[in-house]
């Protein structure tokens, strides 16, 4: 017997049209105004957007989307830390409240086992079923769904993102799609029409954007309506396991939506207002708006970020396994370094690989260094305060990433203590205790050190003109009265000029091979006063004699 359907709301159905509304409350960060960084440029279509258009809701409502049937990984991280910015911008320039959901498709059907889950075997027989309803492979979580979704919940609040989580399951459940999926069945006909030209023509003899599940298997059927009740709210469908005609309604969690249609009714119920997507939907986002205005909603604002490129320029593919994961980059760097990664070009494609570490590393610190100096308009510009939802902390010493990087290269370090030695003789009020980021950074450095730079290094000896140089160097060095970074770097570069070397860079390069056994390296002012003039003298000195060659091999 099939559960009662409220006949009222089905024959009083009607396609809600949003009504133009009042104007937008008055900004509230006059500097905001003009913020030309791209989260800003953002947040005013959303301005505009509620200056235009009724919102009964009372709040803006950004919105991420999360297919449960892997593990949270490096683009889920992108697309929320990209969308909190956006947010948080629009935080500067309207009143009106906001709130971001991060939505779980967790009623999707499991089409595949994934590679990286235990107990592969088992779900071989859940395929097709709800991912609420698969058994945890992990054997902590009352499902898979619910595991991958506490591991998203997890994820996310590692990072102090502030988010509302919404289940699928649930929502479909509750009803909470019930008014939008019956005006799904009042429009049946015209979202048809959008889809099916996108379909080849096997699939579009079998499609219906409705997704029953069997009353017999509990599987996510695939199936094409026989019959579509629109009055009775009800779908008559084919049950491959019996063979029988099943009607069911659509409404209550008895069906769920294919994912475009589902995207479009999801906009429409929620009455989302932001959503950002990769390069990759960009055809879908356009199909799903037309969709959601035939549902008689308004697709919410959006913005196509590029997609991640591997070593090689090649697209990154999860299956392939040729990106770099979440906790690879943490293994490596701090989280804010991984947020300036996203902020930068969102729209252009980017390498993400292990090799982009060191230097969004330093370019985050950078941008923390100059917060303090920024003027309230050019503070809105600075991508520290778009990390940091607008309290950047004060940096701790002035140490790169690759200073450090280089400093644990030249003494084969293995333990923070040996670096922080360098660190408390040139800058004794830091220790790891009053500089607890600085000492995360040393680790981090260290880390990163041993799995990609010492196996790496490779030293030669120098040419006559670029021996005759150090030498030289190695002499001044000797004699310096001044000995802080800025002084030591006028030698570096006198001495290189001097000696000729047309491209200083050139010359810079010289010193990192002969010295350091690598192609590149640090501000040579800067790696001299941390690891000191008389250890560099004796550094330069084996290098001259070739003992430091002999070592290096």
């Amino acid at each position: 017997m099939l559960p009662p359907v409220d006949p009222l709301a089905v024959q009083n159905y009607q396609p809600q049209v949003q009504p133009l509304l009042e104007p937008c409350p008055a900004m509230t960060n006059p500097a905001a105004e003009a913020a030309r960084a791209w989260p800003f440029e953002e947040a005013r279509k959303l301005v505009k957007r509620l200056e235009k258009r009724d919102n009964p809701k009372g709040y803006t409502l950004f919105e991420t989307g999360y297919g449960p049937s892997g593990l949270p990984h490096i683009g889920t991280f992108g697309e929320v830390a990209r969308t909190s910015m956006v947010r948080r911008a629009f935080q500067e320039l309207s009143d009106v409240p906001s709130k971001l959901i991060a939505f779980s498709d967790d009623m999707d059907g499991l089409r595949r086992v994934p590679d990286n889950v235990p107990n592969k075997e088992m779900l071989e027989k859940y395929l097709n079923k709800p991912l609420t309803e698969v058994p945890d492979p992990f054997g902590t979580h009352s499902s898979f769904g619910a595991h991958n979704n506490a591991r998203l919940q997890a994820f996310l609040d590692t990072f102090g993102f502030e988010y509302e989580f919404k289940s699928s399951t649930e929502a479909y459940k509750a009803g909470e799609f019930d008014e939008a999926l019956l005006a799904m069945m009042h429009r049946f006909d015209a979202v048809m029409k959008v889809i099916l030209p996108t379909l080849g023509p096997d699939r579009r003899a079998t499609y219906c954007p409705f997704l029953p599940i069997s009353e017999t298997t509990g599987e996510v059927l695939q199936v094409p309506a026989e019959e579509i009740s629109v009055d009775a709210g009800t779908m008559v469908y084919r049950d491959p396991a019996t063979d029988k005609l099943v009607e069911t309604p659509v409404t209550g969690g008895h069906c769920k939506l294919q994912w475009k249609a589902d995207w479009a009714m999801r906009w429409r119920a929620l009455d989302v207002d932001y959503e950002m997507s990769g390069k990759d939907l960009i055809d879908s986002v356009k199909l799903s708006s037309r969709i959601c205005r035939i549902l008689g909603g308004e697709p919410p604002e959006g913005f196509t970020y590029e997609l991640f490129l591997d070593n090689g320029g090649g697209k990154i593919s999860k299956s392939k396994g040729n990106g770099l994961s979440v906790e690879d980059w943490l293994k490596y760097a701090p989280p804010e370094s991984l947020s300036l990664f996203m902020y930068q070009k969102p729209k252009a494609a980017k390498r993400l690989y292990f090799d982009v570490i060191p230097r969004a590393v330093d370019e985050y610190r950078q941008h923390l260094a100059k917060v303090s100096e920024l003027e309230a308009d050019k503070l809105l510009e600075s991508p520290a305060w778009h990390i940091h939802a607008g309290a950047a902390p004060e940096p701790e010493g002035d140490f790169s990433y690759s200073l450090l990087l280089n400093l644990a290269a030249v003494c084969n370090a293995e333990e923070k203590a040996t670096l922080w030695g360098f660190i408390g003789r040139y800058q004794p009020d830091l220790t790891p205790e009053t500089a607890p980021m600085l000492d995360d950074l040393v680790g981090y450095a260290l880390a990163y050190y041993r799995d990609f730079v010492k196996p790496e290094k490779t030293y030669r000896a120098p040419s006559d003109a670029e021996r005759a140089a150090m030498q030289d160097m190695r002499d001044r060095l000797a004699v310096a009265e001044e000995k802080d970074a800025s002084a030591l770097q006028n030698i570096v570069y006198d001495v290189g000029k001097t000696h000729g070397f047309e491209n200083l860079r050139a010359w810079f390069q010289a010193l990192y091979e002969v010295l350091l056994g690598q192609s590149s390296g640090p501000r040579m002012g800067s790696f001299i006063a941390l690891y000191g003039v008389d250890e560099t003298i004796a550094l330069m000195d084996q290098a001259l004699t070739g003992e430091g060659l002999a070592a290096g091999a």
